[in-house]
C-alpha cells in the first residue's frame, strides 16, 4: 500500500436538513491535499454531502491523487448480527441490506420505523432503542426499560481503553445517538462504492490498493472542543485530516495494519495490547550503597522511593464500584459540565442585556425545567418562564431572577439593568469536553465520582487493590482472650497493622501469629507470598538467635537489614520472599506503628499505582520542652489542642497508651534540638498517612 495524496474527514448527521446557515450538529467536510488545509464545508443534508463527495472522488481519481476518506460512523456493527439479517458476515453485505431498505430525504427518513421492523424479528425488545418521534412505533422502545438485545452491546473496538465515552450503535436518538448516523450513512458509502466500481477500498474489510479508500474515524479519540468562535464538528475534521496528512507513511500504515473482518475498526486504535507488566523486583532492590550502615530517614525514604515499582496491575471497572480505587491511567472527559448553557435560577428568560428602567415583556406560552428542554424558539423581545438547570431555549441566553419580576396579563415586569447572561451558566464552564480531569495516580473519593459522572464517565481504568499480608511473629504472643501465661503477651500489633492497612485504602490479609520456629515461618511465608502482593512482619527483624525473619531473608539471599536513625523503632528488615516484598518491622508496637507510618505507607503506595505520598506536615508551636542530641530523627506521639502540639507525657517506646493518646505525630529533625513552649514544630496528624 502506498502513501495518500488528499486527506478528507467527514462529520456526519443522521438527521433532517439543517437549514443555509453554518451551524453546529450538522454535516462537516475538511479537505488536505500537499499538507494544505481547504476551509472546512457545511452540509444542510446529506443529498448536498452526498454529491459533494461523488464530485471530489471522481476530481482526485482523475487527477491521479490517491484519496483517503474518513467518516465519524462505525462501518460494521457487533458480531452476529448481519448474518442475523443477511444470512452472511459480510459486512458489505449488511451495507446493501440498509441501501435497499433507507428512504432518505431532506427533511425525513425511516430509519426509526426500520429499526423497529428489525427489533420486530428478534422479540420487539432489541437490539434498537430510543424513538425519536412523536408517534409510537411497535418494536422500538422510547428507552431501554424494557430493553432485551440478542447481541453484544458493543464492537471489540469499543471496549479498548481509548474508546471509553463512545457511544452505542443501537442507539437511534438522543445525544450522542449512532444509531441514526450509521443507518443514513451506509446506504451512502454503498452508492459511492457502487458508483466507483473497482476505485474504492473499504478499510479494514478490504485491501487498500484502490485509489480511494474509506476508514472510519472517530473524532473524539484524540480531541475535544475547538478553539472559541469555532464549530466544534468543522475543526474537528480540519484537525484530524492535517494529522493524517502529517503523518510519517509508515506510521500510518500501522495503524492501517488492522484486522476487523466482521465488525469495523477505528483509525488510530491500536489492536496489539502491549505485553508489560511492571518489572520485577531485584534481589538487591533493598540493597544499602557500599560502606553505609547507618541510614538517615531521608535517604532510606530516598532510596525506598528509587528502586520500588508499581506492581498493581489494571483492570476496568464501573464507576459505582471505583470508589476508593487509584486511578491507573489519566481520565479525559466525555462530556462538558454543564452540557448545555443553562440557568442558574428559576426565573424568566429572554435574549439580551435589559437597559435601566422599568422593563415589560410579553411572556411566550411553555417552560424550560430541568430534563424537560423547551421544544422552540423565544421570540425577540420575549420571556419565557424557565426553572434552575434548565437548559437555555433558542433565543434565551439572560435570566432574571422571579423573585424581582411582577406577573400580570401574561406579562412580565422587573427594574433593570440587567447584564446579558446574567443568572445562567455557560455549556462547558466547569469542565469542557477533553479536558484532563482527574491524573493517574489518584485515589478516587466520593467528589471525584461526582466529577466523572457529570462529564460522561462510566468505568475507569484502576489499579488492582494491593493485598498486604500481615503477620506476627514470637513465642510470647496469644491471642486476645486466651489465657497469657508468664512472660506471654497479647498480640497487639497484628490488629493495629491489619486495621491501618484498612485504614489506607489496601487490602490486608490475616496470616496470623507464627512462633519461634524456623520452618512454620517458611510455611507461613510461602503462604502470604501466594496470598498478597506484600508482606509486613513484626518481630523477628533484628539479628538475634530467635530473629527467624530476618535469618529466612538471609538464607535466601534477599535481605538487608537498615539501621535506621530515628527514634522509634531502629532496625528494619526489607527483602524479598519469592519475588514478593518484605518489611520486617520491630516488634515493639510503638515503633511497629511510626516505622509503618514512615516507611510502609509511602512504598505501599508507590507499589499499589498512586505514587509516593508525602504526608502533609504543619508548623504549629509547641506545648512542650524537649532537649534533643544529634544523630537520630525522632518522632513524638502527639496531640493538638488550643492550636499548640502536646507530646505524650512518656516516650518509652512500650506505652501503647501513647498511641491511642495521640492524633499524630511530631517530627524532630536529625540535628540537635531544645524545644521550648512556643517554638515552631512539625505535626503530621495521623489523617496524613490516610488514617
Amino acid at each position: 500500500m502506498t502513501g495518500f495524496d488528499s486527506f478528507a474527514m467527514v462529520d456526519w448527521s443522521g438527521g433532517n436538513d439543517t437549514g443555509p446557515r453554518p451551524r453546529k450538529d450538522a454535516i462537516w467536510a475538511c479537505v488536505v491535499r500537499n499538507g494544505r488545509a481547504e476551509e472546512p464545508t457545511y452540509f444542510r443534508n446529506r443529498e448536498i454531502a452526498e454529491q459533494w463527495l461523488c464530485d471530489l472522488i471522481a476530481s482526485e481519481v482523475a487527477t491521479g491523487r490517491r484519496l483517503c476518506l474518513g467518516f465519524d460512523f462505525p462501518f460494521g456493527y457487533p458480531r452476529g448480527f448481519a448474518n442475523a439479517l443477511t444470512g452472511s458476515d459480510d459486512p458489505m453485505q449488511l451495507w446493501e441490506w440498509f441501501e435497499r431498505r433507507i428512504e432518505d430525504t431532506p427533511k425525513a427518513n425511516n430509519r426509526f420505523d426500520l429499526a423497529g421492523e428489525i427489533n420486530r424479528r428478534f422479540g420487539g425488545k432489541g437490539p434498537f432503542w430510543f424513538n425519536g418521534l412523536q408517534r409510537s412505533i411497535d418494536g422500538l422502545p422510547k428507552d431501554k426499560s424494557d430493553y432485551q438485545n440478542p447481541f453484544p452491546e458493543r464492537r471489540v473496538v469499543e471496549l479498548a481503553p481509548e474508546t471509553k465515552g463512545s457511544f452505542s450503535c443501537w442507539q437511534m436518538g438522543g445525544a450522542g445517538a449512532v444509531g441514526g448516523q450509521v443507518m443514513t450513512g451506509l446506504p451512502v458509502l454503498t452508492r459511492l462504492r457502487r458508483a466507483f466500481a473497482g476505485k474504492v477500498s473499504v478499510w479494514p474489510f478490504e485491501v487498500l490498493d484502490k485509489p480511494v479508500a474509506f476508514v472510519e474515524i472517530w473524532p473524539s479519540l484524540t480531541l475535544g472542543a475547538g478553539p472559541d468562535g469555532r464549530i466544534k464538528d468543522a475543526w474537528q475534521v480540519e484537525q484530524i485530516a492535517l494529522s493524517l496528512a502529517a503523518m510519517p507513511v509508515e506510521d500510518l500504515a500501522n495503524q492501517l495494519n488492522v484486522t476487523a473482518p466482521e465488525e469495523g475498526w477505528i483509525l488510530g486504535v491500536s489492536q496489539r495490547k502491549p505485553d508489560i507488566a511492571p518489572p520485577p523486583l531485584r534481589n538487591d532492590c533493598f540493597a544499602l550503597p557500599a560502606g553505609v550502615n547507618w541510614t538517615p530517614v531521608d535517604d532510606a525514604l530516598a532510596l525506598l522511593r528509587e528502586r520500588l515499582t508499581v506492581i498493581a496491575p489494571a483492570e476496568t471497572e464501573p464507576l459505582a464500584q471505583a470508589a476508593g480505587r487509584i486511578v491507573a491511567e489519566d481520565i479525559v472527559a466525555r462530556r462538558s459540565n454543564p452540557p448545555q448553557p443553562n440557568t442558574a435560577v428559576d426565573g424568566y428568560g429572554f435574549a439580551g442585556a435589559a437597559p435601566e428602567g422599568a422593563q415589560v415583556m410579553p411572556l411566550h406560552p411553555g417552560r424550560a425545567a430541568a430534563g424537560i428542554p423547551f421544544d422552540g424558539t423565544v421570540p425577540e423581545g420575549h420571556a419565557l418562564r424557565v426553572l434552575t438547570g434548565a437548559a437555555l431555549p433558542t433565543g434565551v441566553d439572560t435570566v432574571i431572577l422571579e423573585e424581582d419580576v411582577n406577573l400580570q396579563d401574561n406579562h412580565i415586569a422587573f427594574h433593570g439593568p440587567l447584564k446579558h447572561g446574567a443568572n445562567t451558566r455557560r455549556a462547558g464552564e466547569d469542565v469542557a469536553e477533553g479536558d484532563l480531569v482527574l491524573i493517574a495516580g489518584r485515589r478516587l473519593t466520593p467528589a471525584d465520582l461526582a466529577l466523572l459522572s457529570a462529564t460522561g464517565i462510566a468505568e475507569v481504568s484502576v489499579r488492582k487493590t494491593l493485598r498486604v499480608a500481615v503477620l506476627s511473629t514470637g513465642d510470647e504472643l496469644v491471642e486476645p482472650g486466651e489465657i497469657a501465661g508468664p512472660g506471654q503477651i497479647f498480640d497487639a500489633n497484628r490488629p493495629m497493622l491489619l486495621s491501618l492497612i484498612n485504614r489506607m485504602g489496601f487490602y490486608p490479609v490475616d496470616m496470623g501469629r507464627v512462633v519461634d520456629d524456623r520452618e512454620a515461618l517458611r510455611d507461613c511465608l510461602n503462604a502470604a507470598a501466594k496470598q498478597a502482593d506484600v508482606i509486613l512482619t513484626s518481630g523477628g527483624a533484628s539479628a538475634g538467635d530467635e530473629d527467624h525473619v530476618s535469618a529466612l531473608l538471609r538464607e535466601v539471599g534477599a535481605m538487608q537489614e537498615w539501621r535506621i536513625a530515628l527514634k522509634p523503632g531502629r532496625p528494619l528488615a526489607l527483602g524479598l520472599w519469592d519475588g514478593t516484598p518484605v518489611f520486617g518491622l520491630p516488634g515493639n508496637p510503638v515503633a511497629a506503628m511510626v516505622c509503618a507510618l514512615i516507611f510502609a505507607r509511602p512504598a505501599l503506595g508507590l507499589m499499589a499505582g498512586e505514587g509516593w505520598q508525602e504526608p502533609q506536615g504543619f508548623d504549629l508551636p509547641a506545648a512542650f520542652e524537649k532537649r534533643k542530641k544529634p544523630g537520630r530523627r525522632e518522632y513524638l506521639r502527639a496531640r493538638v489542642r488550643d492550636g499548640r502540639a502536646e507530646v505524650f507525657a512518656s516516650e518509652g517506646s512500650g506505652r501503647i497508651s501513647g498511641l491511642s493518646w495521640a492524633e499524630g505525630l511530631v517530627e524532630i529533625e536529625d540535628g540537635a534540638r531544645h524545644i521550648k513552649p512556643g517554638d515552631a514544630v512539625r505535626f503530621i496528624p495521623y489523617g496524613s498517612f490516610g488514617l
